[in-house]
């Protein structure tokens, strides 16, 4: 679902920018200053807004996914990563065969 910010997005003060970002998105600010709105999260039939305001060199990090808004309070450039990929979990080893050779039905 995210959008691709991966390269350096700049914004003008008072611009916005709305982004669909998967739960994860790390955003940073590369410079200047900006204010994020993040997903809302509802309350009984009532969604509530949560705005935060980022520094040059500081990180906004998705926890839910959605679409967020990013307000240049400044001249500002951001930069989005996306999830890293999960690693696969090794998988166990298989005893399979062992249980089949001490049946007496041979190797597997």
């Amino acid at each position: 679902m995210m959008t691709d910010l991966s390269v350096t997005t700049g914004l003008q003060p008072g611009k916005a920018l709305r982004v669909a970002v998967d739960k994860g998105f790390l955003l940073v600010v590369a410079q200047g200053e900006v204010s994020i709105a993040s997903p809302p999260p509802w309350f009984g039939e009532k969604a509530f807004i949560t705005r935060s305001t980022f520094g040059e060199g500081e990180t906004y990090l998705a926890e839910d996914g959605g679409w967020i808004e990013i307000s240049a309070q400044s001249h500002a450039q951001v930069r989005g990563l996306p999830r890293p990929a999960a690693a696969a979990a090794p998988k166990p080893p298989s005893r399979a065969p062992s249980l089949w050779q001490f049946l007496g039905f041979g190797a597997a």
